[in-house]
C-alpha cells in the first residue's frame, strides 16, 4: 500500500527544538520521527517506529543466524531476584523502584540476567540442554540524573539482551566470539563506522568485556586507538604500561623541606624550582599527588550490615588529573567519592593539602599507586605536616603501595599496551556490550545441572547487549548533512520518496503510476502527493526525511526526464523517466 504525505501522521520543524544539543535529536524531531513526553521518555511516531522496526529486524535476523532463541520477559520484575545478586543496591538510585497496592516491593528491568538465568533453572537439567543462547528485544528502564541527546541517552529505550548458557568455558568462548561476529555483521549491515574495544565489566560482572562503539565527535564515551591499529579500548579499559623499576639502594633519603601555601601542584613546582638545595629542574611529573577518597564497597558482614566506608589514597603523578570514568569503573560495583571537609575533621592525621603516603598504613588507609608510581621511583610529596612536603620520597623504602589503581587521564600520545606504539583519544557512543559473565549468576540462584558423568556442575554465561532504539540515534549522527537526515537502505521507512513540483497533470498521472508499479514490486514509497504544497516545501521535506532516493516530476517531465536524487552519495542527476522503475530497483538492490 502507498503511503501518502497527504494522510501521513507527520509534521515537520523548520527550526531545532530548544533542548536539543546533538544533530540527531535536532533532525529526529524536526522530521517527525520521535516526539519529547518528558525529560529522557520519547513517543515514536510512525517513521521513527518504522526505523526502529527494520533495525530490530537486523538484530533478530542475525541473533537467528547463530542459533538464538527468541523470548520476552516482562519490564516489571520482583525484587527477590536482583536481591539474590545484591543489585537491588548495587545499582543504587539507576534503578525504578516502586511498590504494588500489598507493599510488595518491584523494579523495572535495567536489564535481565537474573530472569534468563532463572528460567533456565526452572526448564533445563541436564548436560543435554546446553549450549543454549536465549535473546529478546525488549523496552529497559534507568533513571538517569542527566538524560539528554534525545534518545541517546533516555529513561526508557529498547535494547536486544541475549544470554549464552554452556557448560565450560571452552563453550562460552565459543558462544562469545560467535556473537561478536554477529554483531560485526548487524554494525556492518547498517553501515556504521565503528571500533571494538576493550571494556570494563562494572555492575555486570564478569571477565573478559568488549564494547561496540560508534564513532562520533558527539559521543560522551572516549576511546583510545593505537597508532598500529591494533589495539582499541575504552579510556575506562585502558591499561597504562608500568614503569621501569629502579634501584632503592644508594638513593638519598628523603628529607622534609617547609612549603608553605604549597597546597597546589603548580605552587609546590614554583616553591621547587626556587631552592638552590634541589639542584635540578623540577617539573609536575616530579611531584607525588595524593588524592583521597572513601569507598563504599556494597558488601555486607556476616550479619548482613553493610561495611562501612574505607579511606583511600589514589597515588598520581603531579602532572595528571584524576579521570572520573576511570575512577568510577576502577570501584565497580561499589562507589567512590572524595573526601570532605568533615572526613578531614574526623581523621586529623590527614592534614589537607599536605596529605603523603608515608604512614597511612598505619592508620588503616589503603595506598594504591598509578602504575607509573613503581618501585625506586623519586618524588616529592607532602610530609603529612602543615605548610611541609617530603623531598626524595622513594617507593619501596619509605612507603609501599598495596596496590595499583589505574585511573590518571589519558592523553594522545601515551604509550600503548604490549609495544601497540602510541594512543590517540577519539569520541565514541556505546551501541553494544559482551561480556563473559562466567558464573555469578549461576552461582547466585545456585544452578545445578548434571554433566555428562552425572554429576552436578554449574553452567557458565555470556551477556550480550545492543542499544537497540540508540542505534536509529547513531545512524542519524553518522548520516546527515547540512539539509537532513540520510538514512541507509538496510533501515530507510521507506525506500523512494516520489513528490510532484508543479501542477502538470500528466506528471502526476505519471507519478502516481511509478509509485504503484513500484509498490506492486515490494518496494516501500513515500508519495508527496500533497496539495497546495509549494515544490520548495517538497523539496525540503524530502532532504530533512532522509529516504535514500528521491525522485522529482517537476519540468523536465514535458522533456521524458525526471530529477533522482541519491541522499545516499548527495548526487543529482536528470534520469528518463521511462525506466526509472527499474533503475530504482537496481540502485536499491546494490
Amino acid at each position: 500500500m502507498i503511503t501518502r504525505m497527504s494522510q501521513l501522521f507527520l509534521r515537520t520543524l523548520r527550526e531545532d527544538p530548544a533542548d536539543a544539543e546533538v544533530p540527531s535529536h535536532k533532525l529526529l524531531v524536526r522530521a517527525g520521527y520521535i516526539r519529547r513526553n518528558a525529560p529522557g521518555v520519547y513517543s515514536w511516531l510512525p517513521l521513527g517506529l518504522k526505523v526502529l522496526r527494520n533495525v530490530e529486524r537486523v538484530v533478530r535476523e542475525e541473533m537467528e543466524g547463530i542459533g538464538a532463541q527468541e523470548l520476552s520477559f516482562p519490564a516489571l520484575l520482583p525484587r527477590e531476584p536482583y536481591e539474590t545478586t545484591n543489585r537491588w543496591t548495587e545499582y543504587g538510585p539507576e534503578l525504578f523502584r516502586l511498590k504494588d497496592r500489598k507493599g510488595a516491593d518491584y523494579l523495572l528491568g535495567p536489564t535481565h540476567e537474573e530472569m534468563f538465568a532463572l528460567a533456565v533453572k526452572d526448564l533445563f537439567s541436564s548436560y543435554k540442554d546446553f549450549p543454549t543462547t536465549l535473546f529478546q528485544i525488549q523496552t529497559k528502564y534507568r533513571d538517569e540524573a542527566r538524560p539528554r541527546a534525545g534518545i541517546l541517552r533516555g529513561r526508557e529505550f529498547v535494547m536486544k539482551d541475549s544470554y549464552s548458557f554452556d557448560m565450560d568455558d571452552e563453550g562460552l568462548e565459543r558462544s562469545y566470539l560467535a556473537h561478536r561476529g554477529a554483531y560485526q555483521r548487524i554494525f556492518d549491515r547498517l553501515g556504521l563506522k565503528y571500533e571494538i574495544c576493550h571494556a570494563t565489566s562494572g555492575a555486570m560482572g564478569g571477565s573478559a568485556s568488549e564494547e561496540f562503539l560508534a564513532v562520533s565527535a558527539n559521543g560522551e564515551d572516549t576511546f583510545v586507538v593505537s597508532s598500529d591499529g591494533k589495539y582499541a579500548a575504552n579510556v575506562e579499559a585502558v591499561s597504562i604500561p608500568a614503569a621501569q623499576k629502579l634501584p632503592i639502594e644508594g638513593q638519598p633519603a628523603a628529607e622534609v623541606r617547609e612549603t608553605p601555601d604549597c597546597t597546589t601542584i603548580a605552587k609546590l613546582v614554583e616553591w621547587a624550582n626556587s631552592e638552590t638545595g634541589l639542584g635540578r629542574e623540577v617539573t609536575a611529573a616530579d611531584t607525588l599527588k595524593c588524592i583521597l577518597v572513601a569507598v563504599d564497597t556494597k558488601k555486607v558482614d556476616e550479619e548482613g550490615k553493610a561495611l562501612p566506608e574505607q579511606i583511600t589514597a589514589i597515588l598520581v603523578p603531579g602532572d595528571r588529573e584524576v579521570d572520573d570514568k576511570r575512577l568510577e569503573a576502577a570501584f565497580e560495583p561499589g562507589e567512590v567519592r572524595l573526601l570532605e571537609d568533615k572526613d578531614f575533621a574526623a581523621n586529623p592525621f590527614l592534614v589537607k593539602g599536605y596529605v603523603g603516603p608515608q604512614g597511612l598504613a598505619d592508620h588503616g588507609v589503603t595506598v594504591l599507586a598509578d602504575p607509573r608510581v613503581v618501585e625506586g621511583t623519586s618524588w616529592i610529596a607532602g610530609a603529612n605536616e602543615e605548610g611541609k612536603h617530603a623531598v626524595g620520597v622513594v617507593v619501596g623504602r619509605d612507603f609501599t603501595p598495596d596496590g595499583v589503581a589505574d585511573v590518571a587521564e589519558v592523553r594522545d600520545g601515551d604509550p600503548a599496551p604490549e609495544g601497540h606504539g602510541t594512543l590517540s583519544i577519539e569520541r565514541g557512543i556505546e551501541i553494544g556490550h559482551i561480556f563473559q559473565l562466567g558464573r555469578k549468576y549461576t552461582n547466585a540462584f545456585e544452578i545445578d545441572i548434571l554433566d555428562v558423568n552425572g554429576k552436578r556442575a554449574r553452567p557458565t554465561m555470556g551477556s550480550y547487549g545492543i542499544g537497540v532504539s540508540r542505534l536509529v540515534a547513531v545512524l542519524a549522527e553518522q548520516q546527515l548533512d547540512d539539509s537532513g537526515l540520510k538514512w541507509p537502505v538496510s533501515v530507510a521507512p521507506f525506500k523512494v520518496h516520489i513528490a510532484v513540483a508543479g501542477k502538470n497533470a500528466e506528471a502526476a498521472d505519471a507519478a502516481e503510476a511509478l509509485a504503484s508499479e513500484l509498490d506492486a514490486s515490494g518496494v516501500e514509497v513515500l508519495f508527496d502527493d500533497r496539495p497546495k504544497v509549494s515544490p520548495g516545501v517538497k523539496f525540503k521535506d524530502a532532504e530533512l526525511l532522509g529516504m535514500p532516493f528521491v525522485v522529482i516530476f517537476g519540468r523536465g517531465y514535458a522533456d521524458g526526464k525526471v530529477e533522482l536524487r541519491n541522499r545516499l552519495t548527495g548526487e543529482t542527476e536528470e534520469v528518463a523517466a521511462e525506466g526509472i522503475a527499474e533503475l530504482l530497483r537496481g540502485l536499491i538492490a546494490q
